[in-house]
């Protein structure tokens, strides 16, 4: 699959709150996420490797959409049992068992349960750029990424950025992001569409 799939849930924060705060107000008070983001990834030396955008929403615990429009068009839904990728220009599908698929990673920190501390170990790095930072480290090692950094302004989460065993780092800018939005739960059911190569994983 395209290196540009990214198994990856946001959040909002407390006006006022330190960074931390925010994170693990969160974790206890939201249950849901809608938001437009933008998405570069860059390589160890800050060269450009992609770009993208999309919409993305989550349904707490363990659901979650995530679909790239630009520069092509793919969906990746977690039902709570299984992740499924679909990429519309190969008509192909992935599906896994979610809990392999994102287990210690940022989609497992943000759409799993309240226990955020188990699994990561937090650090408020401060302001940077405007914005409030929280570090998040996997307390193990078979994850995809090294750690990731979710930054905090006035209107909430605004930017994350996830750095990768080779040194890449992915940088998503939100916009548009409500918290606790109604959603409908056939936005976390997936069925391959007529003709599609469907790989188990």
């Amino acid at each position: 699959m395209r290196a540009l799939i990214l198994f990856v849930l946001w959040l909002p924060c407390a006006a006022g709150a330190s960074s931390l705060d925010a994170l693990k107000n969160f974790m206890q008070q939201t249950t849901s996420v809608r938001a437009r983001f933008a998405q570069i990834i860059v390589d160890k030396n800050l060269r450009k490797l992609q770009q993208a955008t999309g919409t993305m929403q989550f349904q707490r615990p363990g659901k979650f959409r995530w679909e790239y429009e630009k520069p092509y068009e793919q969906v990746i839904v977690g039902d709570g049992t299984r992740l499924w990728i679909y990429d519309k220009d190969l008509n192909q599908v992935t599906v896994r068992k979610l809990e392999q698929a994102i287990g210690g990673s940022p989609a497992a920190l943000l759409a799993g349960s309240s226990e955020i501390e188990k699994n990561y170990t937090l650090t408020s790095i401060g302001i940077q750029e405007g914005l409030d930072w929280v570090e998040a480290v996997p307390r193990t090692q078979d994850t995809a990424f090294e750690k990731v950094r979710l930054g905090f302004g006035a209107a909430g989460l605004e930017a994350m950025e996830l750095r990768d065993q080779f040194g890449q780092i992915t940088v998503i800018r939100f916009s548009g992001l409500e918290r606790n939005p109604r959603l409908s739960p056939e936005l976390f059911r997936f069925v391959p569409p007529k003709g599609a190569d469907v790989i188990s994983e």
